[in-house]
């Protein structure tokens, strides 16, 4: 088997030298970084979160073993059933409050 030849990109040169311990005691984060030299908006903008604000409320994920013809009544009804669904549940549970 032959033998494979190391990538000299991955060896450390002038440009790239292996860090030292003491290189790794003097590291921070980058965003610690990216403020002090692009500005204090520029590390929001990289630090903003992306995607969909979360909700004050968000449901939870729970496995419901229901009846076939339960679920596919609601299926039936089309797009929106498992709300539909939801607000059957808080109906019953608002009744057996009073």
């Amino acid at each position: 088997m032959p033998k494979k030849k190391i990538d000299a990109a991955s060896r450390p040169d002038d440009e790239n030298p292996e860090w030292t311990r003491e290189d790794f005691k003097r590291a921070r984060p980058a965003m610690a970084l990216v403020g002090e030299v692009f500005g204090p908006e520029a590390s929001q903008a990289v630090a903003q979160r992306r995607g969909r604000p979360r909700k004050a409320s968000p449901k939870i994920n729970q496995t419901l073993r229901l009846d076939a013809d339960v679920v596919e009544a609601y299926r039936q009804q089309g797009r929106g059933w498992q709300m539909r669904m939801n607000a059957v549940l808080r109906a019953h549970m608002n009744d057996r409050r009073k």
